[in-house]
């Protein structure tokens, strides 16, 4: 059986199998170590984009590996229009590796296929592959890409609702390393804004726009809402977010999780079934409706919600629930 724990609503709308994509940041290898490990596993045909970029399209869609480095990745391209593929190239890639992440884009997968992503993972940790507590710059992390059973406001503002509600408990959960909980991209959302969503009457693209966007206009939240928002309405975001490196999905964009690959036990399972109790609460109303009482009845003026209290508190309640 898989380890990849299934949620409730595991279809879309029309019926097909959701599907879920992840992204891994990891240091460790050069460029064209990961390369080569990720061709290994992948039954594909590679287009190399530059040398320090390449696609490898397969049967679930095209993985796509690249150096994390803005420049290097210019400078590749442009060398690479030229087919000139110059020595230092690969020595500045072998100094980098240290201290520059390597991104592995993989495609969305059905949820009853995420474990076909394990031996790429297995292959990279042989490598030598090294995650989060290897850098203390790069804050290394797993970004994951839930595609949504369907995009009515109802659905959108459920997600939101359950996340926001378990946010403090996911950091726990995931054990959040410091140089990730400092670093950009994994903010969490403002008690207020919780305070604001969780008495919402009711819900309606208008109401999710207007809300999220007066608290989180920004790409800097753990889970980040703008990339499904611009599917539904690009124009709108960048209005107030201008920033052309919001990739329009219609998916919710989980930053949390730590990439901790050089770990044997470690794989992608471990952070998709802590995301999957999002995926429960966010399917069940009665429990949501009873876990939003509670947090407004924790919240106090100016003081808001105490955090230990709340989390050890929804800890108990999830082992009650049988979700832990």
């Amino acid at each position: 059986m898989s380890r990849y724990r299934q949620p409730t609503r595991q279809t879309c709308s029309d019926g097909s199998m959701r599907r879920a994509g992840f992204e891994l940041e990891f240091t460790g290898l050069t460029f064209a170590q990961a390369r080569q490990g990720v061709l290994d596993v992948l039954d594909g045909t590679e287009k190399v984009k530059s040398p320090v970029e390449t696609a490898v399209k397969t049967e679930q869609g095209t993985f796509n590996l690249e150096l994390d480095w803005a420049l290097l990745k210019q400078v590749a391209q442009e060398y690479a229009q030229v087919d000139v593929t110059p020595d230092w190239l690969d020595s500045i890639s072998r100094l980098a590796a240290r201290v520059v992440p390597i991104e592995l884009v993989c495609p969305p997968i059905r949820l009853d296929q995420l474990d076909t992503l394990d031996p790429v993972v297995e292959r990279l940790r042989h490598a030598g592959a090294q995650g989060t507590d290897d850098s203390l710059i790069a804050a290394l992390g797993v970004h994951i890409n839930a595609e949504l059973p369907d995009l009515s406001p109802a659905t959108i503002q459920a997600y939101l609702k359950a996340y926001s509600l378990l946010q403090w408990w996911l950091v726990d959960a995931h054990a959040v390393n410091l140089a990730r909980k400092v670093s950009p991209y994994v903010d969490l959302y403002p008690e207020e804004y919780i305070d604001r969503l969780l008495t919402q009457q009711s819900a309606s693209l208008d109401g999710i726009f207007d809300l999220y966007l007066a608290y989180n206009a920004t790409r800097n939240r753990a889970l980040d809402l703008l990339p499904l928002l611009a599917h539904l309405d690009e124009d709108r975001v960048q209005a107030q977010v201008n920033d052309d490196r919001i990739k329009s999905r219609p998916a919710l964009h989980y930053r949390l999780p730590n990439c901790e690959i050089e770990r044997n036990a470690w794989d992608l399972a471990e952070e998709w079934n802590t995301w999957w109790v999002v995926e429960q609460l966010a399917a069940d109303e009665d429990a949501m409706a009873e876990l939003s009482r509670r947090w407004l009845s924790m919240s106090r003026p100016l003081l808001g919600v105490n955090r230990a209290e709340w989390v050890k508190g929804v800890d108990q309640w999830l082992r009650e629930r049988g979700w832990l």
